[in-house]
């Protein structure tokens, strides 16, 4: 019974396409890539328009980064940027700011409360989450440290 499953396996495997990893790696890296440019670009446009230090360009790059996420979300684009680019488009401030959209955006006819922010942070609530978690543990250990030395 065993070799007739191996059988047909092996004789699926002749006919089944190969995916293109090469080039779903070459779409995602460029993709990725460009998010990444266009967010030093605003980071710049920051530090020379508005004179903002690059210590304090950061906070409202990511702001920045993640109205524009959602608000392609909302329109559907940033939907199809990742169908086209896998992986490339999860970029952590933009994918992060996507996948809470698109929470919001498929609960919103259960309404604001119940559908949009309960089902928006079901997400965002393990990552708010492990952040404290996180920082408190390092908080801590450069306590502990810094008492040490």
């Amino acid at each position: 019974m065993a070799n007739l499953k191996d059988d047909y396996k092996n004789k699926v495997k002749t006919y089944q396409p190969k995916p293109p990893y090469f080039k779903n790696c070459l779409k995602a890296f460029i993709v990725g890539g460009l998010i990444c440019a266009f967010g030093q670009a605003i980071s710049n446009m920051y530090i020379n328009f508005f004179h903002f230090t690059e210590k304090t360009a950061g906070n409202p790059t990511v702001a920045t980064l993640i109205l524009i996420s959602a608000l392609l979300t909302g329109f559907g684009i940033y939907d199809r940027i990742g169908q086209f680019a896998g992986a490339g488009s999860a970029v952590p401030v933009t994918g992060f700011a996507n996948s809470m959209t698109s929470a919001a955006l498929e609960h919103r006819s259960e309404g604001i409360v119940l559908g949009v922010a309960t089902n928006m942070f079901k997400l965002a609530g393990s990552v708010i989450v492990f952040g404290v978690v996180a920082a408190y543990v390092v908080g801590i250990i450069r306590y502990v440290y810094g008492l040490a030395f």
